[in-house]
């Protein structure tokens, strides 16, 4: 586990190493264990151009040979790496058998040997979480390999694993291309302007986190999850090494693909089919517990921690377990986790949190996120908690809800879409009248919130691209416009673009894996997985998610609906594979979510913290935000009108932006051109 940066372009050798290790210094807590760079001698193989990668590293495997970065045999092609490999050991097997030679023990050095076999197909023969960039130095026949192009120029291929569990970042900026692991390294190279997205505001303020492949920051964009990008390094005679138009990037793998049903399937009973999957759990689960180091499971009360918890101590002794637990105790998981804990035999361990200690904490966890997120705080903590003990490696059950169905949203998304659907044959006016209707008759209650959705998809069924959007939206569309002042929604941006094509996707899998595919693309991806990234390495801890290896998502999002559902039975597919293993007690309790006692703190000493941030805004954010919108959602929630997420997520926003948005652009951008005039002399 690391965090990875480059630039390319470079005009010289010494301003692309500076970069780096900027961007390097921004990523210190991914990687304290070790960094490696490489900066390309002025002249060598690219030309006119200069370049530099990096690398920070979170020792896992291979402890004492896995420096980065890692070279080919021939020492011409490089890459940087973050994440881990799961099948590396039969993938080294079959590179060695086509005589590639290894240096290390380590999974990295199976990428660079990958890509010189199978050139840009080398992403479909690896299975894990990956980010990275391999620096190709080689020219003409030397590059068949990687390219049916004889005459291939030097180039840089980054690649994101399928579901998006590890992030990539880049930007193209005065002819050159920069990446890393994080939006904030990118800030810290120097090179990017750090001017709000409006694009992103807009997503943020719908979903509360960022929607891909867009960031808060204008000109960096994420590479999306399952896809992979080429950069060609020009020969200099346009006067920059990178041509936006010349970027090559497509999709290797989606859910929606991956997901389809055989032509001719095959008729199976339920059981056999659980009988098929529980060897797939077992070695996903064992692939994922291999380390050089300890290694620890995140126990909540649910089904997948638990799944996780049982497959891993029939697998490995000493197994480490973490529940937070809190003195609210409707809210605890902590004494059936306990139980969870006592019947597997591993070593647990309860981390305690009250109100009071969150307060003290909550600077230092919003200064980890990366992006803005309403979620990723409680994250924080138990990540927290487990390095505390010693630990580097946890292993987490997201991915559960999304593929096995836990979620409401499998139960609720195709009412509201027949809602949807029959809202087109109603005269707006109508819509209109009604909607306010259901919100008056809802104010004030526990529902509120879910009545405004509600009139929002009715009002204006078309304004998100699917109904699933609506019920994972925060503010509805109407109050996104106040917020921003009025301004009406874009109907071009690149988020918006992704969610139809997933809505397109999920029109073709049926209702149940519609919704999978829904999740996948943009809760999972944009919130969840996002924010377990950022605030676990803000603890240099890896978390690594076995119900998201790519083989299972794939298997179970091919079976049919009857063979997933069954009433009385939450995710019934994957209690039936893992039968008496799993406590009945786990199995039958009600549905609970992983979250803090938000609603009673924001009501105590941390409601203050939150009245006086809201009260002020951020610099970025003063032009674009209206003030009394936003402390209009602040009484809301003082008046039982709202919940604690609304005004929480305009908190975090306002605060992440005054961290690294905050002041006039004027200064930065006359530094800019002194960079670039430094980088590119005439």
């Amino acid at each position: 586990m690391c965090g990875i940066c480059g630039v390319v372009g470079s005009a010289r050798s010494d301003v692309a190493e500076s970069i780096v290790r900027r961007m390097m210094a921004a990523m210190w807590h991914r990687g304290p264990d070790d960094e490696g760079l490489f900066v390309t001698p002025p002249g060598a193989r690219l030309g006119p151009w200069g370049a530099a990668v990096g690398m920070r590293r979170l020792s896992i495997i291979d402890l004492p040979g896995g420096h980065q970065p890692v070279f080919n045999e021939e020492q011409n092609v490089a890459v940087v790496f973050n994440g881990e490999i799961y099948n590396f050991q039969e993938l080294r097997l079959a590179l060695e058998a086509r005589g590639h030679v290894f240096r290390t023990r380590s999974d990295t050095e199976v990428i660079v040997h990958a890509y010189e076999t199978w050139g840009e197909d080398c992403v479909d023969h690896l299975r894990g979480m990956f980010a990275f960039a391999v620096l190709d130095l080689r020219q003409g026949p030397a590059a068949r390999t990687a390219s049916p192009d004889p005459n291939a120029a030097p180039r840089v291929f980054l690649a994101r694993d399928r579901l998006g569990i590890k992030p990539l970042y880049y930007a193209v900026v005065n002819g050159a291309l920069l990446f890393a692991s994080e939006v904030r390294a990118l800030l810290e190279s120097g090179w990017v302007s750090p001017r709000l997205s409006a694009e992103a505001l807009e997503s943020y303020l719908l979903f509360g986190s960022v929607a891909e492949p867009t960031t808060l920051v204008e000109d960096i964009r994420s590479l999306p999850p399952g896809w992979q990008m080429v950069v060609p390094l020009a020969s200099g005679e346009f006067g920059r090494a990178v041509h936006p138009s010349d970027i090559r990037r497509k999709a290797y793998w989606n859910i929606g693909e991956a997901a389809r049903p055989s032509p001719t399937p095959v008729k199976r009973a339920r059981g056999a089919i659980a009988e098929q999957l529980r060897p797939l759990l077992e070695d996903v689960v064992r692939s994922h517990l291999i380390a050089d180091v300890p290694l620890g499971i995140f126990l909540s009360s649910g089904i997948d921690s638990t799944a996780l918890a049982a497959l891993a101590s029939r697998q490995r002794r000493n197994v480490h377990t973490f529940t937070v637990v809190f003195p609210e105790q409707d809210f605890s998981e902590g004494d059936l986790a306990r139980q969870t804990a006592e019947r597997f035999g591993t070593q647990h361990q309860e981390l305690q949190l009250s109100g009071e200690e969150m307060q003290a904490r909550l600077e230092e966890a919003v200064s980890s996120l990366d992006q803005p997120t309403m979620d990723g705080i409680n994250m924080y903590i138990v990540s927290w908690g487990v390095r505390q003990a010693g630990l580097k490696v946890a292993l987490s059950g997201l991915g559960g809800d999304e593929i096995f169905g836990g979620y409401r949203t499998f139960h609720w998304t195709p009412h509201l879409a027949r809602l949807a659907t029959l809202g087109g044959f109603v005269p707006r006016a109508v819509r209109s009248a009604t909607a306010a209707i259901v919100v008056k008759l809802r104010e004030g209650s526990r529902h509120a919130d879910a009545a405004r959705k509600l009139a929002a998809l009715w009002r204006n069924p078309d304004a998100l691209p699917h109904a699933y959007f609506y019920t994972r939206a925060v503010f509805p569309c109407e109050q996104v416009a106040a917020l921003l002042n009025g301004a009406a929604a874009r109907e071009e941006s690149l988020w918006r673009a992704r969610l139809e094509e997933a809505a397109r996707q999920a029109v073709l899998l049926g209702k149940f894996t519609g919704v999978s595919c829904l999740e996948t693309q943009s809760y999972l991806v944009n919130t969840l997985l996002r924010d377990t990234d950022a605030v676990s390495m803000s603890h240099s801890l890896e978390v690594r998610v076995p119900l998201l290896d790519h083989r299972l998502v794939e298997f179970v999002a091919q079976l049919p609906e009857s063979v997933k559902r069954r009433r009385g039975t939450p995710k019934a597919l994957l209690v039936d594979a893992l039968g008496k293993l799993l406590p009945a007690e786990v199995v039958h309790q009600p549905k609970r979510t992983f979250t803090f006692p938000w609603q009673r703190w924001l009501h105590g000493a941390l409601g203050a913290k939150v009245a006086a941030g809201l009260a002020d805004l951020a610099p970025a954010l003063r032009p674009i935000l209206n003030r009394n919108a936003v402390q209009a959602v602040w009484g809301d929630f003082l008046a039982g009108r709202t919940s604690w997420s609304r005004p929480w997520s305009l908190y975090v926003l306002n605060e992440w932006c005054r961290r690294h948005l905050q002041g006039s652009n004027t200064e930065f951008v006359a530094d800019l051109r002194l960079a670039a005039a430094a980088a590119h002399p005439r």
